[in-house]
């Protein structure tokens, strides 16, 4: 029989950031690789590139559409495996998928952050909570990505036949790692930088939960006693210019960088010296994670990803979410001490190497398709 695996997301991006290791390593396995998606990326180790017109809102009407062309490809393809991701994809793909799934085809959802979790609004525990206890019961196997997520599903029994904990969706620690002072120096000097200047960087879309508001206020505290410190933010999105208007009202814009959207955001770690992060909810985040990979020290809001990331006097600190001011203390603490800059950038470094690099994460899923694969008596044992 032709072995087939299907990834469901709502954007194709998701898969370029995340999954390409994944299908690399299905296609080493004998698998016809599928992709559902909006969006027209051209993605490596795919056989077949499905332009679905899934939408983030859950109330957009294309997202009726999506649910029925789903519905046909899942039925169509006789897939062994569907892999679901992002709440729209993963709601989509386990209802288009009922019929498959009891012909035998496997559902696997990874959530990348319960909406709902401790401290979330009551408003996400009545919309979210209900929909992934129902779901579950539609699911082989609910991947989670933090200690928190895990627990939540296991104590409240979602009906999932498994549920299992993985470290993320892994860092390419190859493209994300320190560099020398030299090295850093020469980077610098490319992308305007001074040796002198003291970076503090942060990647995340422009939104509500992402809290970039309390970056803003914080750097307003120090700028007269680091006055070459620079704050440079990457990405867009709906409160960008509310951002911007903000910095030159706290009278900080000639020393806030507003990047956009970044493909070198490997680089723009490397030339830094301090990460920041404002978030009010993150599953387990990515942009923590390079910047650990890169040898920089973390000063972030407490919330469940941080959390299991930052160990505060260790990689870095974690602040209560509006308090600026003890944000602003740490900052100044790792400005003022890089010797302690240095152990804390290397221990973060350490953590990613041991549990989160993307060869460490594709032992950990590799062993769980592994469940789900038909015969088994072909595959490949070993992770390449």
């Amino acid at each position: 029989m032709e072995k087939k695996v299907l990834f469901c997301a709502t954007k194709d991006y998701h898969f370029e950031a995340f999954h390409l290791p994944y299908f690399k390593w299905f296609k080493e396995q004998g698998y016809e690789v599928h992709t559902a998606a909006h969006g027209d990326l051209v993605l490596p180790f795919v056989d077949k590139k499905h332009i679905i017109p899934i939408q983030r809102s859950p109330i957009k009407i294309e997202n009726l559409k999506a649910y029925k062309d789903l519905e046909k490809l899942i039925e169509s393809n006789n897939f062994q495996l569907v892999h679901c991701h992002t709440p729209m994809g993963g709601v989509l793909a386990r209802l288009a998928g009922r019929k498959a799934r009891e012909k035998g085809t496997k559902m696997i959802y990874t959530a990348h952050g319960f909406h709902f979790c401790k401290g979330s609004p009551l408003i996400n525990w009545l919309l979210y909570y209900p929909i992934e206890k129902y779901l579950a019961k539609l699911t082989d196997c609910l991947i989670t990505i933090n200690e928190e997520d895990f627990q939540l599903a296991r104590k409240r029994n979602f009906k999932a036949q498994e549920i299992k904990h993985v470290h993320g969706v892994g860092v390419d620690t190859e493209r994300f790692h320190p560099v020398s002072p030299f090295y850093k120096s020469v980077l610098r000097l490319e992308k305007g930088y001074r040796d002198d200047d003291f970076l503090m960087f942060y990647a995340a879309e422009f939104n509500k939960n992402k809290n970039q508001q309390l970056l803003l206020r914080s750097f307003s505290l120090i700028k007269d006693e680091i006055p070459n410190a620079r704050l440079l933010l990457a990405g867009e999105g709906p409160l960008l210019d509310d951002c911007r208007k903000q910095a030159e009202t706290l009278g900080i814009s000639e020393n806030v960088d507003f990047l956009g959207f970044r493909n070198d955001i490997d680089v723009l770690l490397k030339i830094s010296d301090l990460a920041v992060a404002s978030s009010l909810r993150e599953g387990l985040p990515v942009n923590i994670m390079e910047a650990m990979a890169c040898g920089l020290p973390v000063v972030a809001v407490k919330n469940r990803g941080h959390s299991e990331l930052v160990k505060n006097n260790q990689n870095g600190w974690l602040i209560d979410r509006n308090d600026e001011r003890n944000f602003t203390e740490k900052i100044l603490k790792v400005f003022g001490d890089s010797e302690l800059r240095i152990k804390y950038g290397k221990n973060g470094r350490k953590m990613i190497e041991y549990k989160y690099s993307t060869k460490k994460i594709l032992e950990e899923k590799s062993e769980i398709y592994k469940l789900y694969m038909i015969d088994k008596e072909d595959i490949m044992w070993a992770v390449h």
